[in-house]
């Protein structure tokens, strides 16, 4: 061919692809990260493959492949029953694959055979990074050391309010006797949002941690592959440090997650959650009946010696008592027999002297009649001498103005009528002048 003639794209391609031919074995086997898979509707699958550089915030490599349908029906069900997820961005796959070239639709990768051991190893290494992490930050024990509440009976739940496993513990939990608090914080449980929702609303459980016991994370059926969510080291910080006891019950009894690892308790499924929990209060309602019983019995012994002490202190109180009354009568009657002496004597030297009171009273009253008759004899005789008609005829006369005796002439006016009485009669006068022999 000359040189000089230009080659059309078709021609250059068709260079290409035999050069590849020639140049690359048929086959070989290829280490790199899963940046994308797609399963197309026509049943075939479209990855990207690619390669970071040591930091793995840099691309250095790209390329793109497929699975043809009649190898992804044999591969995926075998890869994801191994290593327990789907073909997914961000695993790290190893290959079997040829290099193929096509002069329309260039250069891709065709996959043939896939080793989940090596998928298993780097899922294994990446947890293991995580956990690493955590024990330096030293947080990966927190909420595991943190004390169950005695009654644990305030749930918030972080679920799907769709999900199966949701209905299945909430349903549990009201067929008990026991009364529990639950609100869904919903989150999504499985693609690539799983981390960000579960962290939101932790953070809202956290600013209202006082209202609650503990946390449960719950997810419940769907596929093993759908776990990816939950390996993220920032999940679990969250979870390791949060300030509440964290139950999870992802849904699956084979495979635990890095939050499985960090969390206060990890069950198999929704429902052992809530079987746990129950089990929690069934526990504290068995140990009260238990203490109850043992203070109820513990009174009654109390009780019986209570009043066995009362009893002996009631009957030698008696005692005492009894003692008591008869050294107080003893000293009663030592102190009463003088003043019953002194009493009866009194009362003979009272009788005594009131046997002689009639004698007494009578002389007394015969003393006492005789200076009244001579006192009332005296009044008598002062009476007649003061008698007016007695003082009229020894040659008196009284004087009378207006019905009254005249004793002084400051009383009289001249023109006064006067009336003057004698013992042999009366004459009337009127006053003309008056002398007032004191001035």
């Amino acid at each position: 061919m000359n040189n000089s003639e230009p080659l059309s794209l078709y021609e250059l391609n068709n260079l290409v692809r035999s050069a590849l031919e020639l140049t690359i074995p048929d086959t070989f086997w290829l280490a790199a990260e899963l940046s994308e898979a797609r399963v197309a509707v026509n049943g075939h699958c479209y990855v990207e493959f690619v390669e970071k550089d040591a930091t793995g915030n840099r691309l250095v490599a790209k390329a793109q492949g497929h699975i043809w349908k009649s190898v992804y029906a044999l591969l995926a069900p075998h890869f994801e029953h191994a290593t327990g997820r789907r073909l997914q961005a961000g695993l790290k796959v190893l290959v079997q694959v040829e290099v193929s070239f096509h002069e329309l639709y260039g250069y891709a990768l065709n996959v043939l055979d896939i080793d989940p051991t090596y998928t298993l190893g780097d899922l294994a290494r990446r947890r293991r990074e995580i956990l690493d992490r955590l024990d330096e930050d030293g947080v990966r024990e927190l909420n595991r050391e943190l004390p169950l509440p005695r009654l644990v009976t305030r749930i918030a739940v972080i679920s799907s309010g769709t999900a199966a496993g949701y209905g299945d513990f909430c349903d549990q939990l009201e067929k008990t006797p026991y009364c529990f608090t639950t609100r869904l914080f919903p989150a999504t449980m499985q693609g690539d949002r799983v981390e960000e929702s579960v962290i939101a609303a932790l953070d809202t459980i956290a600013a209202e941690a006082d209202r609650w016991d503990v946390v449960v994370i719950i997810r419940g059926g769907g596929a093993v592959s759908d776990l990816n969510g939950f390996e993220t080291y920032l999940l679990a910080a969250n979870v390791a440090q949060f300030p509440l006891p964290v139950i999870t019950g992802i849904g699956h009894e084979r495979d635990d997650t890095v939050i499985d690892l960090v969390a206060h308790t990890r069950m198999k499924t929704p429902t052992a959650v809530a079987e746990f929990l129950i089990g929690l209060r069934r526990t504290e309602a068995e140990n009260l009946a238990a203490l109850s019983a043992a203070l109820h019995s513990a009174a009654e012994r109390r009780m019986g010696e209570l009043r066995h002490q009362f009893e002996i202190a009631a009957h030698r109180l008696q005692q005492a008592a009894v003692r008591y009354a008869g050294r107080e009568r003893e000293r009663l009657e030592r102190l009463t027999a003088p003043a019953f002496s002194l009493a009866l004597r009194r009362l003979e030297d009272e009788s005594r002297k009131l046997s002689t009171t009639p004698d007494r009273l009578k002389t007394a009253l015969a003393h006492r009649l005789a200076t009244e008759k001579d006192r009332l004899g005296f009044c008598e005789r002062a009476m007649a001498i003061a008698n007016p008609e007695r003082i009229l005829r020894l040659g008196f006369s009284i004087t009378y103005h207006d019905g009254k005796a005249v004793r002084s002439v400051d009383r009289l006016a001249p023109g006064d009528r006067l009336v003057t009485r004698f013992a042999e009669g009366q004459t009337e006068s009127i006053v003309n002048s008056i002398t007032n022999e004191k001035n």
